[in-house]
């Protein structure tokens, strides 16, 4: 746990501040961050001594030659869940160190105890994202997902929900983001990380669709607080692990479909659109050329909005800012350039497919 690293930081950090020299010695003695140079990696007599005996020692510069390699000061035990993991020294009058000597040897082990905590926290991160990058192959080895699950001590039980989030412009760490996701959704709900520099990907686990909509939504809020702008699509739900790689491929094409920002959006909206991407591609535009051909962008706005007002005559012409017969005057110059009359079910369902053609375009 003592690593050179660890202890240049608190050499680095302590040194300035008390204007002293400071050594980090190992558990074997060997000095392993100073100061001074010349000493690093030379045995410390009085480490030696505080390793045997547990106890600090303090030298005064009539003893110094009773320790080898130690030089006048003061060596406290460094402790870590009770064990001795190394000695700190403090180069100086012994008498002028006492009322310092405790308050370094508490910043210490603090330090050290917050490294261990941000490596655990690493390491359990690095684990999340194996799993979820093994859960999102066409063929995952389920004994690495397992074992990355039993270290986690998380169980994943249906039914599952994949959760996609594209950041547009993040303005919160990635791991305070991560953090608050399984906060929301529950440590045991949820498994969340990066699967590209700008994707975030959330494993939903033993949860209803209606009770994991409500935290999206949760968090939808919590990112608009933030000022992120992103793009939030989740999947069908689902019983299979092996069904999450089907599952992230549909958030992502959800996300391809849409151009609103701080949207939260689901891959059944665009169900029938993904079926449509996955028609061959001249067979779709074969179609849709056909059956719009003629329509200029005034006539193809027209119908789009005629439609997301569901078929609406006097919501349309208000949404367009339209008088309502300059409206009824566009829909009939819509049925003589198309032949298919939009006011009609059938006829408005074949206009409607053939404008999500021309949008995947």
């Amino acid at each position: 746990m003592l690593t050179k690293e660890i202890a240049n930081a608190i050499v680095q950090e302590t040194s300035i501040r008390l204007d002293r020299n400071i050594n980090i010695m190992d558990k074997d003695g060997f000095i392993i961050a100073s100061r001074d140079a010349s000493r690093l990696h030379t045995v410390h007599g009085g480490a030696v001594e505080v390793l045997t005996t547990g106890n600090s020692l303090t030298i005064y510069p009539t003893q110094a030659s009773r320790w080898e390699g130690s030089i006048p000061g003061i060596n406290l035990p460094i402790l870590f869940n009770k064990d001795i993991i190394g000695v700190i020294g403090i180069t100086g009058n012994p008498d002028e160190l006492e009322s310092v000597g405790e308050l370094v040897k508490m910043t210490t082990e603090l330090m050290i105890q917050q490294a261990f905590i941000t490596s655990q926290l690493e390491w359990k991160q690095r684990t999340k994202e194996m799993v979820i990058e093994q859960l999102l192959l066409p063929n995952p080895t389920y004994k690495t997902i397992q074992k990355g699950l039993e270290m986690l001590e998380i169980n994943l039980l249906p039914p599952f929900m994949a959760v996609t989030i594209q950041l547009h412009q993040l303005t919160i760490q990635k791991q305070e983001l991560i953090d608050k996701i399984e906060q929301f959704f529950g440590y045991h709900h949820a498994i969340a990380g990066f699967s590209s520099l700008n994707h975030l990907f959330i494993v939903v686990s033993h949860m209803e669709e209606q009770d994991a909509v409500k935290q999206m939504k949760t968090l939808q809020s919590f990112l608009q607080k933030q000022r992120t702008t992103f793009t939030l699509s989740y999947s069908l739900p689902f019983k299979e692990l092996n069904q999450f790689h089907q599952a992230y491929l549909d958030c992502e094409l959800a996300l391809t479909m849409t151009d609103k920002q701080n949207a939260l959006i689901s891959f059944s909206q665009f169900e029938v659109k993904a079926l449509l991407h996955q028609m061959n591609s001249d067979l779709r535009e074969r179609f849709s050329n056909r059956v719009l051909h003629d329509l200029n962008d005034t006539h193809t706005i027209t119908l789009k909005t005629f439609f997301e007002n569901d078929l609406n005559i006097q919501k349309t012409a208000d949404a367009l800012f339209l008088h309502r017969n300059t409206l009824l005057y566009r829909l009939n110059a819509i049925v003589d350039k198309t032949g298919y009359n939009p006011k009609t079910f059938n006829d408005s369902l074949i206009l409607q497919v053939a404008l999500w053609i021309k949008e995947l375009k």
